[in-house]
């Protein structure tokens, strides 16, 4: 990363359920200045060229020309009144995708604006060095029960989705989506959506609001058969500009998005949010104490893992609280990040409608110097499994200056496993669970760890404690032939509100494990 020239707040539940639907929606876009459109640098038009530095360049001068909102205003009834199941029953009409004619692998579909999604975005096909913007038909869309109104140019899209035909397969079938604030997802073979990407984000969780950047233009490559998709990104908001080449590669165990990003600062900038990520998480094994639901659990995102600068490796699961958790990682040119569903069995949720072992991991690993900073987790208390309600990010320690510009560049791998490399050395936590303790407000906690390395000779020493409270027990039980040792322990939490746990293994002064991190709240 190149740079030029925690809080903690206790409101209701729902107050805190902003939702990326909101977000995503551009429904709470930055309030813009007085500005005349005709001084903000235009995008490439028709015919243009659009090369390397194209849109870094239109960037930069529209960071240096007062902010102009997007026109949200204008979406015909007929397409804002939708429900979410009446708005994704649009589809292209047969053969009338982008590039539905030509036998490339990937399949275009532009996405209308409506419903939720009222933020326009330019879309643009750039072949042999050239923009084409993608033109609006209604006839090229089906739509069960509407009659489609005529919308005008440069306002009919909000973003777009891309199928592939993955490796072996006949068809194409779901591989990226591209739609809502700067947001945007990926899937390997067979998978369905789960995690969303932010390309960049401003103030989360802040006192002083969170900004959310917008997409503005999306310009697509046209790809050679069989070779990744290109899509360049303008994103702008009250505070910043930012431009995004993303090249996005299908593959039938892991997708890959590798970014390299540039953002502008309109104005000093200190809190940023680089490589953001988000999912859901209603409950689980670690927090069933408020739920009454068939399910065994339902969520997207199991946990977070950290594979900080220092060489340890972190596992924090997630859960979903009571008040606003905000958690910082605080490390200097960190190895990778990121939120995982390491639950991959149907016996894991049992739910015959969401399915959630079939959701991505997302696993971010920097291919720059992220220099200082923090891994921020914020988890937001939730009462719909809808919400994605847990946010993992990179925050710079380094403020921006106005003025100033910001490069950084970073792999994203969404996976059908556990995409974090660990090495064979250390063994992977594969399950936490917590329930009643013994008496009073005693809480039972069993991590299980899982590895080869943990039935090797030698002893296994355990390294526990709690920030607040007492340990009251601590068991171990060894299971070889599922290669796992569980270790069973107690917190009597006392008085206290709020435990801050940490449990590795070692061996002698040698780490034979992940750390497993947990924040306890009643």
């Amino acid at each position: 990363m190149t740079i030029d020239a925690g809080l903690s707040v206790a409101p209701t539940r729902r107050t805190l359920l902003v939702g990326t639907l909101g977000a995503a929606a551009g429904l709470l876009p930055a309030v813009a200045r007085a500005a005349d459109p005709e001084k903000v640098p235009a995008l490439p038009g028709s015919g243009e060229a659009f090369e390397a530095g194209t849109l870094t360049q239109l960037a930069r001068a529209r960071a240096a020309a007062p902010y102009v909102a997007p026109k949200v205003g204008d979406v015909p009834a007929v397409l804002k009144g939708l429900s979410r199941e009446g708005y994704e029953a649009i589809r292209p009409a047969e053969g009338r995708a982008v590039w539905a004619d030509r036998d490339i692998g990937y399949v275009l579909e532009p996405l209308l604006r409506g419903s939720i999604f009222e933020t326009p975005v330019a879309l643009s096909i750039v072949e042999n060095g050239l923009v084409q913007p993608v033109a609006y038909d209604k006839t090229a869309f089906a739509a069960p029960g509407l009659e489609l109104p005529d919308l005008a140019v440069g306002a009919a899209f909000s973003g777009f989705r891309l199928r592939a035909r993955f490796e072996g397969a006949d068809g194409v079938s779901n591989f990226a989506l591209f739609q809502g604030a700067s947001f945007f997802r990926l899937v390997a073979e067979g998978q369905d959506f789960g995690i969303n990407a932010r390309a960049l984000a401003l103030r989360p969780a802040d006192s002083r609001g969170e900004e959310f950047p917008l997409f503005r233009a999306l310009f697509i490559e046209t790809p050679a058969p069989g070779q990744p998709v290109v899509v360049h990104a303008l994103a702008e908001s009250e505070s910043a500009t930012a431009a995004f080449k993303i090249t996005l590669t299908a593959g039938r165990d892991v997708s890959t998005a590798s970014i390299d990003g540039t953002v502008f600062a309109r104005s000093e900038l200190d809190h940023i949010g680089l490589g953001g990520m988000q999912g859901s998480y209603l409950f689980g094994p670690l927090d069933r104490n408020r739920v009454d639901d068939l399910r065994a659990a339902a969520f997207s995102v199991e946990g977070l893992a950290i594979h900080n600068g220092y060489g340890e490796p972190i596992w924090r699961p997630v859960h979903n609280p009571e008040a606003l958790q905000v958690s910082a990682f605080v490390d200097r040119g960190p190895k990778g990040f990121g939120l995982m569903q390491r639950a991959r069995a149907y016996d894991d949720f049992e739910d015959d409608l969401r399915h959630w072992e079939q959701r991505p991991s997302l696993w971010l690993e920097p291919l720059d110097d992220w220099n200082e900073g923090a891994v921020a987790l914020l988890e937001i208390p939730s009462d719909s499994e809808l919400n994605e309600n847990v946010f993992a990010y990179w925050r710079p320690k380094a403020k921006l200056a106005k003025g100033a510009e910001m490069r950084f560049q970073c792999r994203q791998h969404w996976s059908k496993g556990w995409p974090d490399p660990l090495p064979p050395e250390i063994a992977r936590i594969r399950d936490s669970r917590c329930g009643h303790g013994s008496t009073g407000n005693r809480r039972l906690f069993a991590v299980d760890f899982e590895g080869d390395v943990l039935f090797q000779p030698g002893e296994i020493d355990v390294d526990l404690g709690a920030s607040t409270g007492t340990i009251t027990r601590q068991d171990r039980f060894r299971y070889p032939d599922r290669k796992t040792l569980r270790i069973l322990f107690e917190l009597d939490p006392g008085g206290e509100r709020a435990s801050e746990l940490r449990l590795a293994l070692r061996r002698g002064q040698t780490r034979v494990s992940e750390t497993w991190l947990f924040r306890w709240t009643p």
